[in-house]
Parts: C-alpha cells; sequence; structure tokens
C-alpha cells in the first residue's frame, strides 16, 4: 500500500469517528429516568426518554419513586433524571438533596402549571363563597362535610408530594384547622369519589394541579371555581408572593417543570445536558393527553404511543433539539 492510500485510509477513519461520534453520542451510555407514582407523568418522561433513545443512550424502564426518593437517588448518582422537579413546589426536596451544586437544571420543560383550591360552582355562587378563609364559618364549613364529622373535607394532596406542607402550613394560618379537614391518601381514587359527589349533585372541595385531567372533568369557570386566598403564605421559611397579575390570589405562585439531571453525568454528557435544557412541552399537550388517560383504561403500550406520536407530531422540533444536542457533543470532541 502506497503512502497515498495509507493517509486515505487514516483521513477516512479520521473523519468517520467525530461522524458516528456525534450522530449517536450516547452509544453504550445507560439511563434510567425517574418519576413520581402519578402515571400522568409518564407521557412527559417518555418523550425525553425517547429523545435520548435518538442520541443513542440506552435508556431504561422508568422506575416510579416517591420524590424525596427521586432526588436523592439522582444526587447519588443511582439514578439519571426527572422530568417532573417542580418550581418552586420542589424547592425544599430539591436543595435538601443538594441543590445546584449536585443537580443540573437548565431549561424550562413545562411552564405555567398551576395549582390551588376548588369549590364546586353551584355553591359557590349560592352562598357567595370566593374565599378559602370563609370556611371558617362552621356552617359553611358543614356544607362540604362528606363524613358526619362537621368538617369541610377536602380532597387534597399525598403525603411527599410536596404540596401536603403547603397546603397543612396554609390551613393553619388561614385559621381552618378546626372547620376543614385535609383528607390524604390515593389522590386518584379520592378525586373519583369527590366527581361521583359532584354528579350527584353535592358540593365538593378539593385541591388540584396543571397539567392534570381533573380540569378537563370539572372545568373552572363552568363546573367549579378556584378559591381565593387572604394573603400568601407557603411555609415559615416561604415568602413568595402568590398574587397573580390580575390580582386574583390562588394561594400558589405558577410553576415551571425542569428536567433535572445528576450533575456530574450531566458534565460527562453534554449532548443530554443540552437535550435537557432545549426541550420544551406545552401544557395543554399533556393535559389533552391524561384526558385520553382518564376517558378510556389505557396501558402502558397505550401512553407509549401517545409520545410516540407527539413527537412524530412534532418532528421538526424534535429533530432541531437533537442537532443542538449533537453539536454540543461535537463541540466537546473538539
Amino acid at each position: 500500500m502506497n503512502k497515498g492510500m495509507i493517509f486515505g485510509v487514516a483521513l477516512s477513519a479520521f473523519m468517520s469517528f467525530p461522524s458516528s461520534a456525534t450522530e449517536l453520542p450516547g452509544k453504550g451510555i445507560s439511563v434510567l429516568p425517574l418519576q413520581s407514582t402519578i402515571s400522568e407523568e409518564t407521557f412527559q418522561t417518555l418523550i425525553v426518554c425517547k429523545a435520548l433513545e435518538k442520541l443513542g443512550y440506552d435508556v431504561k424502564p422508568i422506575k416510579e419513586v416517591d420524590y424525596n426518593v427521586a432526588y436523592t437517588s439522582i444526587a447519588s448518582g443511582d439514578a439519571t433524571f426527572m422530568a417532573v422537579n417542580w418550581e418552586p413546589l420542589h424547592d425544599a426536596q430539591y436543595k435538601a438533596a443538594g441543590g445546584d451544586e449536585i443537580f443540573y437544571r437548565k431549561g424550562k420543560y413545562v411552564e405555567g402549571a398551576v395549582q390551588g383550591y376548588l369549590i364546586d360552582k353551584k355553591t359557590a355562587e349560592k352562598y357567595q363563597i370566593t374565599n378559602i378563609a370563609q370556611l371558617k364559618d362552621p356552617k359553611l364549613a358543614k356544607l362540604f362535610d362528606s363524613n358526619g364529622d362537621g368538617k369541610a373535607d377536602l380532597t387534597g394532596c399525598n403525603p411527599g408530594w410536596g404540596c401536603e406542607k403547603a397546603i397543612n402550613h396554609q390551613l393553619k394560618s388561614y385559621g381552618l384547622k378546626n372547620t376543614v379537614e385535609h383528607n390524604q391518601g390515593n389522590y386518584a381514587a379520592m378525586m373519583a369519589d369527590t366527581i361521583a359527589r359532584y354528579q350527584e349533585g353535592k358540593p365538593i372541595f378539593y385541591y388540584t394541579w396543571t397539567p392534570y385531567w381533573v380540569s378537563d372533568v370539572l372545568k373552572p369557570g363552568k363546573d367549579v371555581i378556584w378559591l381565593q386566598v387572604s394573603f400568601s403564605t407557603l411555609g415559615d421559611d416561604e415568602t413568595i408572593d402568590t398574587q397573580l397579575s390580575n390580582g386574583h390570589n390562588y394561594g400558589f405562585p405558577p410553576n415551571t417543570m425542569h428536567i433535572v439531571a445528576n450533575k456530574t453525568w450531566a458534565e460527562k454528557n453534554p449532548a443530554a445536558a443540552t437535550l435537557f435544557a432545549v426541550m420544551r412541552l406545552p401544557v395543554d399537550d399533556i393535559n389533552a393527553q391524561n384526558q385520553l388517560m382518564h376517558n378510556a383504561k389505557i396501558s402502558e403500550a397505550d401512553i407509549e404511543r401517545h409520545a410516540e406520536g407527539w413527537i412524530k407530531a412534532h418532528q421538526k422540533t424534535v429533530d432541531s433539539w437533537l442537532r443542538t444536542a449533537r453539536k454540543a457533543a461535537h463541540q466537546s470532541i473538539d
């Protein structure tokens, strides 16, 4: 073989390396995604997983754990990422597990997530209830009593989700501990009972958030109304102003959901880190998919098809995310 041929072969091998490395920068690298036990989180998590697979990563099946376990697992490197880091709702768990020193959190995956307290519109209008503090009145609170103890029954937040601490604090701060019972347990089952009560024409009182299917079944403004609060308070060390620009205050600020990953892993994987930073998913799209889950008994395979369908419908956008991620991998090789 002459020198020219040797040089040509060597040049070809050199040129092919960055091409394959940047097309599949995650080849041979395992990823373990986490989410909570809320099945409605699977859709947005799967979209991230499928994008990572396009970059060559070996993405393991999603593991369901409590949020506290998720943060500590990602911090220790036992898991890779979670696509449902609520800010500011999860700030306490995030900081307790190491915060920005331990986690990689760039970009805004989902914006405009809201939460708060609602009651049925019929009862609200009949008794002119607009503020949760009005339930200090035992007569008004008793309207929402479903078990005969004289207290309003609030369909509330599961232990470990983060929202339960804010709710318990607010009930105390607004003077409602003697008239409101914060019911906790299986949220989906409790909401099914709440919806059944509504369909029977009975008053209902519940906490919820968006994106989630509940607000597609009980539509705010039509079936139910958001209750306002008297002042902003989320916890003993929380000073966030929750009043909206329109002057309304529902007790919780709008949240942003981030993709949060182990920082050390992200620094070693610039393609994945960049992907996490540029991905965006509209709240309305999550709501629509969550509604499909509620309307029919669907399987994990169905949710996977929903994720694949969303990607196909937004292929140009997804491709732009992948190009940006591959470019980051190429630059790191250079």
